[in-house]
């Protein structure tokens, strides 16, 4: 199984028209089953006092660990660049997830990732700080990391739908993500 994770979990995020673009894609393109996780619908507090206590883990994150994490091989990360990183909720998902389940959720599995920006390095450095994270949890990191860069010129305005050069840079992390 593929999880497809849309990080940001502001509404209305920009991140998330490319992240279900490259899911559509990619259904069309194998037969494992592929599911989508966006980040935008978590609701609720999922920070307090005992959250790393692996009996009092947030109902949610087990549920996204459950049913994302551990039956996924591999993962693909569309990563917005917020303060000039990925956003916290990311950080906060996977800090959470490593308490309870660790092995099971990222153990030898692989991952690529797509950086999102509206400047021009396309989250350069939030995807290294990613990779870094993930290579620590133990998931291997395709070194090919693609940044998607000024976003407010590739994506129309009307309908959300992207220019040709992001839907070949999305098309060719889908070739890499398969072989990998």
């Amino acid at each position: 199984m593929i999880t497809i994770i849309s990080g940001s979990n502001r509404k209305n995020n920009k991140t998330l028209h490319f992240a279900k673009h490259a899911y559509e894609k990619l259904c069309l393109e194998t037969t494992e089953e592929v599911r989508f996780l966006d980040l935008s619908t978590i609701v609720g507090n999922v920070v307090y006092e005992n959250m790393y206590r692996d009996s009092q883990q947030p109902k949610i994150i087990q549920d996204i660990q459950n049913n994302y994490f551990i039956p996924s091989s591999k993962f693909w990360f569309f990563i917005p660049e917020y303060n000039g990183s990925y956003p916290g909720i990311v950080k906060l998902l996977l800090d959470i997830m490593s308490v309870r389940e660790i092995k099971p959720s990222f153990n030898n599995k692989k991952a690529c990732i797509t950086g999102i920006a509206s400047g021009r390095a396309g989250n350069l450095r939030g995807m290294d700080h990613l990779a870094d994270v993930l290579n620590h949890l133990g998931i291997h990191v395709h070194p090919n990391k693609n940044p998607i860069s000024s976003i407010f010129k590739i994506l129309n305005s009307e309908d959300n739908s992207i220019n040709d050069d992001a839907e070949k840079t999305i098309q060719n992390q889908i070739i890499q993500l398969l072989k990998f």
